[in-house]
């Protein structure tokens, strides 16, 4: 079971006066109702939930500054919130943690299309970035699933990715700036509309460290020329591991699609009784999108077709209207909700290796035999950031234990061929104690220096990334108690 610090008894003695001097700096922001904080006591980490002390819903990156100062002031913790989104409990609070919240942070500050950049509070959602210049024939690349829901800053706290990074890369790779504000309340700004400027790469370090290090409050990111056109082919086979080989394949011929998602047959049959999306009948499928021009569109599924003839597949469909990639797409859009459909799951998020693909898959299959619980994988294979959906009964006692350590070997299984706990939804307490798989003491002690560099108290959500044992020294100094408190 995932464990989470004692709460500081000092913080929560001082409750009263805590609530009421964040009301004294921001009043008409501040939730403490217990019904009404239960709202914010997980995020898409469901099966852990603890009440934070205190909500606070400001607007502006002055009400940013004032809490924090305040907060760091009184010594009192403080977990940043996007969406809550977050898979992996990054945004959830401990009961002695004040939640800053960005849900009414969610203007657009400035749009400058010659310059391919909008300029956003942290707040606003990801699809809505791309709504608010899709008339100029723009839009923003990075698209999580959850992209419809899910924050600018919680995406650039998680380094978040999405279907189409295969060819345009993560957030990190389309951010140009951000206005941070740090854990004493000043405020600094990173990068700038033009990228990388000169001096160290603080932007790189802020974009991905959970909200450890500052509160990112507005963002500048980069926008791009919507393509001519767009187009996805479905590819079924009759072994997942025959899918992957295909798409290491697709990749080393130097064809860089959009997109290349995969399914397994519990996925598929899944969304297929969800959706009635029309897949064919297979134990794994692709869907492999391709941009451009209609003559670049049929040049690239030309390629990809023969490529995927030599992997005998049992269909390959090749879209030829609107209405056939909507169809195409419908069922993987859906495969979420559609799971749910099939019980309770944890959603995993390991990287590895392309080429790996049909090792990890083999072994996520022998793993799912080894612990009796059902594994569906459906997934980004073009970056090799996979999904693997472990299924459970939360009702069942034992099986969240049980698929929890399922997950830990399948996370060790990505570390152990090349690859990484994590692709876009970070560690948050989910991979927290899986960190020493793949750091050194040494790698952790320096990322833990940084910490202390921006967060010289470990109030910014302190509880996350680094495993309990390793950080709690630095925590303990913080709350000045005894060191067996974790």
């Amino acid at each position: 079971m995932i464990q989470l610090p004692q709460p500081d008894a000092a913080v929560l003695a001082r409750r009263g006066a805590i609530v009421e001097a964040l009301r004294a700096a921001l009043p008409g922001a501040v939730i403490d109702d217990p019904a009404e904080t239960r709202a914010y006591e997980c995020d898409a980490l469901s099966a852990y939930r603890c009440a934070p002390l205190a909500v606070v819903l400001p607007r502006s990156t002055e009400e940013v500054a004032r809490l924090l100062r305040l907060c760091h002031d009184l010594r009192v913790p403080v977990v940043p919130r996007g969406a809550g989104t977050s898979l992996a409990g990054g945004s959830m609070p401990t009961q002695d943690a004040v939640v800053i919240g960005l849900s009414r942070m969610t203007e657009v500050l400035e749009i400058a299309p010659e310059d391919r950049l909008i300029r956003v509070q942290a707040g606003r959602t990801n699809l809505s970035v791309s709504g608010a210049v899709d008339g100029l024939g723009f839009f923003y690349a990075p698209d999580p699933s959850s992209q419809l829901a899910c924050a600018i800053g919680g995406n650039i706290a998680m380094n978040s990715g999405g279907a189409h990074c295969l060819k345009y890369g993560v957030t990190t790779n389309n951010l140009l700036g951000a206005r941070v504000v740090l854990m004493d309340g000043s405020v600094v700004d990173l990068g700038g509309p033009m990228g990388e400027g000169p001096g160290l790469d603080l932007l790189g370090v802020i974009c991905g460290s959970e909200g450890q290090l500052g509160i990112v409050t507005e963002a500048t990111l980069r926008i791009l020329p919507k393509p001519a056109g767009a187009r996805p082919a479905l590819i079924g086979f009759d072994a997942a591991e025959t899918a992957g080989a295909c798409v290491a394949a697709i990749i080393r011929a130097g064809i860089i699609p959009v997109a290349i998602e995969f399914m397994d047959a519990p996925c598929i049959k899944a969304t297929e009784e969800f959706s009635g999306a029309g897949y064919p009948d297979c134990q794994a499928l692709l869907i492999v999108e391709v941009e451009g021009t209609p003559p670049e569109i049929d040049e690239q599924l030309a390629l990809i077709r023969d490529i995927a003839m030599t992997f005998d597949p049992v269909a390959f469909r090749e879209s030829r209207s609107a209405d056939e990639s909507a169809r195409i797409w419908k069922g993987r859009k859906s495969a979420f909700g559609a799971m749910g459909s099939m019980g309770d799951y944890i959603c995993l998020d390991g990287t590895i290796p392309v080429t790996a693909l049909p090792t990890v898959l083999s072994g996520i299959g022998d793993l799912s035999r080894q612990y009796g619980l059902a594994v569906s994988n459906v997934f980004h294979a073009g970056d090799g950031n996979m999904h693997p959906l472990i299924i459970y009964d939360a009702n069942t006692p034992g099986d969240l234990d049980r698929a929890e350590a399922l997950g830990a070997d399948i996370l060790r299984l990505c570390v152990q061929v090349g690859g990484c706990l994590t692709g876009e939804h970070g560690v948050g307490i989910e991979k927290r104690d899986l960190m020493a798989e793949q750091f050194a003491p040494a790698d952790l002690e320096a990322q833990m220096l940084v910490k202390d560099a921006f967060d010289p108290h470990w109030l910014l959500n302190a509880a996350k990334v680094f495993p309990l044992d390793v950080s709690a020294p630095r925590r303990d100094r913080r709350l000045n108690r005894p060191a067996d408190a974790a």
